[in-house]
């Protein structure tokens, strides 16, 4: 009887792991690898876990293939059954990713109407986030290849929204662009918040899985809440100043915010 692979939890100091775009990177690169069985991410401490059955040595060179700073922490002996786990992490994913493209559909409808690009903007940050949930659910399983394929085209898509919603905000800056409702702009930003509270309040259910990402998932989620309240203040300018630069001015930042995530996914697929 051949004896059974030992399964090694190997923890990497990851120097330049701070956003999901890094997650991703090294998602398509580890996944692929029938060895490793499961990874666990902390973008706030910038760790990753990685439990596996190749040499420690073996791994450490697969990462440093990717030049993001990593370092070996510890790696030790130890016995996992991911399945029970990976059925809740992915309940709790499809909710998230229900709700990230509901709102985007909400927010991109309401700010064309609001003439709002704060809102329209936001939209397509609720838009990255949904590209985020739905590339871990619907390639989990696929080959290294398709993965490469799906996230190409999500990053493609998303840097082409931002520099389209980026040259409307030009367009506004130098033209006679109308002052937004600001009425709108509040209270469906504050529904946003509202919504990014609720994925951060199910990301939370599952926190203490130790092969769950969804310490990740909970970072920029609390990023998306700052994003939101952000929309309010300009929203409150708007009507204070009867200006729509407050409004041109959050949707520049988050366009700008966007693009850089969608080139890093791009990355992915090279």
């Amino acid at each position: 009887m051949a004896q059974k692979a030992l399964l090694l939890e190997s923890t990497f100091t990851v120097q330049q792991m701070d956003c999901p775009s890094e997650e991703r990177l090294i998602r398509l690169k580890l996944e692929a690898q029938p060895q490793v069985k499961g990874l666990n991410f902390n973008l706030e401490k910038r760790q990753l876990t990685v439990y596996h059955t190749q040499s420690v040595q073996t791994l450490k060179a697969q990462l440093a293939e990717l030049k993001l700073g990593e370092h070996l922490e510890n790696s030790q002996a130890t016995t996992h059954n991911f399945e029970q786990d990976q059925t809740q992490e992915q309940k709790i994913l499809r909710w998230v990713l229900g709700i990230n493209a509901l709102f985007f559909a909400v927010e991109l409808s309401t700010g064309l109407w609001a003439h709002s690009m704060g809102l329209v903007a936001d939209s397509l940050d609720m838009l990255a986030d949904a590209l985020v949930y739905g590339l871990s659910l619907g390639v989990v399983s696929g080959s290294l290849r398709q993965k490469k394929k799906v996230a190409t085209a999500a990053g493609y898509l998303q840097l082409l929204l931002a520099v389209l919603g980026l040259t409307e905000v030009l367009r506004r800056f130098f033209g006679a662009g109308e002052v937004p409702h600001h009425q709108m702009m509040m209270v469906v930003a504050v529904l946003a918040a509202v919504a990014n509270g609720l994925c951060l309040y199910l990301l939370q259910q599952a926190k203490n899985q130790k092969d769950a990402h969804m310490k990740a998932s909970m970072i920029f989620t609390s990023n998306d809440l700052l994003i939101n309240l952000g929309v309010v203040t300009a929203g409150l300018l708007v009507y204070a100043l009867d200006s729509p630069w407050p409004d041109l001015l959050i949707g520049a930042f988050i366009f700008i915010w966007v693009s850089r995530a969608a080139l890093r996914i791009l990355k992915l697929g090279k």
